[in-house]
């Protein structure tokens, strides 16, 4: 009987972890691979963390919303929480496809807060195709979270 014991005990904690196993992506990765944390945040709660002009290294996952079509050299990342977060990449060392919209993406790098200017907001909109009246209308700095990935993991289904 005591065998039993053992031997139902050692099967139950082998389900137990094969279980609690962390989500595999499958996908692409541009500028540095890295291993996926199980910590991976799908919310914008590690900004919550973040005062002043800190940041914070992390793992971030979320939703590819708009990718800069001139380059692929920023992207646009939704949350689960809804939040929105601009994304560059460490030292413009890679760039991603500008057709990566749609997908989820898995990002490495640090997270922080930062005031966009106008000029800059006006920049990204023109990359995006904004027109010379929606330019116009962007008067005032905007706070945004902001990402700089030193790798991403774009995966292969959305």
């Amino acid at each position: 009987m005591r065998i039993f014991n053992t031997f139902t005990a050692v099967f139950l904690l082998g389900i137990l972890l094969v279980s609690c196993k962390q989500e595999t992506i499958q996908g692409d990765y541009f500028g540095e691979e890295f291993e996926v944390s199980g910590k991976a945040s799908k919310t914008s709660a590690p900004f919550d963390q973040i005062s002043g002009k800190d940041s914070l290294q992390t793992q971030i996952v979320g939703e590819i919303k708009e990718v800069c079509q001139s380059k692929g050299c920023w992207m646009k990342v939704q949350l689960e929480s809804n939040d929105e977060v601009f994304v560059r990449f460490k030292d413009y060392g890679f760039f991603v496809p500008k057709d990566a919209a749609g997908k989820k993406v898995v990002m490495n790098g640090a997270a922080f807060l930062e005031e966009m200017s106008v000029d800059d907001q006006r920049h990204y909109a023109e990359d995006e195709g904004a027109s010379e009246d929606e330019l116009a209308q962007i008067t005032a700095p905007k706070k945004t979270l902001r990402f700089e990935a030193d790798g991403v993991l774009i995966a292969s289904q959305p």
